[in-house]
């Protein structure tokens, strides 16, 4: 077969689907304030770049090859072919129709019911966030370089393979896609797996090959920036939006149906972390805050299609219980998590993942009936399979590249530098002028 089909675009579905790009693009951003937040000022410039030289990295990438290995014609079940759209060839329309039928009808490439050019860019924010995700894990101690080299080889032989299998649906770019999605038939509706099971996964084994700041765990590493947190967080909400109402794909029931769960989820999992910090605390905090919305969008990512209104709150719920006390781990086992992506998006991957099997609903969009609602447990297995497989294939990938790095360019800063602060020492920059600052304050005084 030749693909995509050729034909005219439903302009509702266009539009959203370039809208809700649009907002997933804007989460890169938001989790550069979200992770910048939590980082010393004198590292806040360093955790803010390795976000945003992700969206400039990954996108070349994708435009080369990457999009062709996640949704090309499937090759031996793991990644598609690298040759089929390499250079997004195919997706504007002129040299495909040339080159399979000179004669026709007007029309250009589709996914669906959209341009397949949108398709390209909506799964290309996709990409970036997913690799900029792991940075928050190497926070403080990584050189900028290595980052770049590790993003871009995780990039290729990870997540284009994972994106392949999750998302690559049979007879859409290619005839075959990828196992997880076609034969397996684990429910992943916008990349519980693929993004965040992934990049926690990522995140852990790159910390520990890394290892420990200085001073971790005695030294207390205090946010920075709290109102930066909070802004990253209410940035990510709102860009959550165009990753899970906009998997659906169009501006359709589907989407509208996966907007209301995602807010469900992600309202109870903020209230659940912050009870979790007034009962084990004593106070509940912004931080905690923040961090509960981010447990919730990353759980109900994977669930946003198969859940009612009680499976939202379920699942909300438990990921914000279960996130508030997996950020804890890391002292239990001695990894330097600087940003908790382990204890946020690994578990909160997982959690969503596999709740999926146990509270899916027959009246939500995927019709699958979990464990609660008469299932059994078939689904569940299946669930499990995906997630625990891409865990696996990301953590035995990323420790061959993260070895691979340290033990030729280098990994980590020097103990100087890292003193002295990533911002300065990789950057030549600061966040905040100290001196400048100070200057204003005593001309103020005097002048009063």
């Amino acid at each position: 077969m030749d693909f995509p089909t050729i034909g005219a675009p439903d302009a509702g579905d266009t539009a959203w689907m370039l809208a809700a790009a649009a907002f997933v693009l804007l989460m890169t951003p938001g989790l550069a304030f979200f992770y910048g937040g939590m980082v010393r000022a004198k590292n806040v410039l360093n955790m803010i770049m390795m976000s945003i030289s992700a969206m400039g990295l990954i996108t070349v990438l994708w435009a080369l090859y990457g999009f062709s290995v996640a949704f090309g014609e499937d090759k031996g079940n793991l990644i598609g072919d690298p040759t089929q759209y390499f250079g997004l060839a195919k997706v504007f329309g002129g040299e495909y129709l040339a080159s399979t039928d000179p004669e026709a009808p007007a029309g250009i490439p589709l996914f669906g019911t959209i341009p397949l050019s949108v398709f390209v860019a909506f799964q290309l924010m996709f990409a970036i966030i997913t690799v900029a995700l792991i940075s928050g894990a190497v926070a403080d101690r990584i050189k900028f370089g290595s980052w770049l080299v590790f993003a871009g080889i995780w990039a290729t032989v990870v997540y284009f393979p994972v994106a392949h299998w999750v998302f690559a649906f049979d007879g859409y770019t290619g005839e075959q896609g990828g196992w997880i999605a076609n034969n397996l038939k684990a429910i992943d509706f916008a990349g519980g797996t693929a993004v965040h099971i992934n990049a926690g996964a990522a995140g852990l084994v790159l910390a520990i090959v890394l290892g420990k700041r200085r001073g971790w765990p005695k030294t207390p590493f205090r946010p920075h920036n709290l109102p930066f947190v909070m802004l990253g967080a209410g940035l990510l909400w709102f860009g959550w939006y165009g990753f899970n109402a906009g998997s659906a794909l169009g501006a359709n029931g589907i989407a509208g149906a996966t907007f209301l769960t995602t807010t469900i989820a992600t309202a109870a999992a903020m209230l659940a972390w912050l009870v979790v910090e007034k009962i084990r605390d004593g106070k509940p905090t912004s931080l905690g805050a923040a961090s509960g919305i981010v447990a919730g969008l990353v759980a109900i990512t994977p669930s946003c299609s198969s859940v009612n209104t009680v499976g939202a709150l379920v699942i909300g719920v438990v990921a914000g219980a279960l996130c508030a006390l997996a950020v804890g781990l890391k002292f239990r086992f001695g990894f330097d998590d600087s940003l908790d992506v382990v204890g946020v998006h690994l578990v909160g991957g997982l959690v969503g993942t596999l709740l999926v099997g146990l509270v899916a609903a027959p009246e939500a969009p995927a019709a699958v009936s979990g464990l609660f609602y008469g299932g059994g447990l078939e689904q569940l297995k299946l669930q499990a399979v995906g997630a625990f497989a891409v865990l696996a294939y990301s953590v035995v990938a990323t420790a061959i590249i993260a070895f691979a790095i340290k033990f030729t360019i280098g990994l980590r800063v020097s103990e100087e530098d890292e003193a002295l602060g990533a911002d300065e020492s990789e950057h030549a920059e600061s966040a905040y002028d100290f001196a400048a600052v100070g200057g204003m304050a005593r001309t103020t005084v005097k002048e009063a």
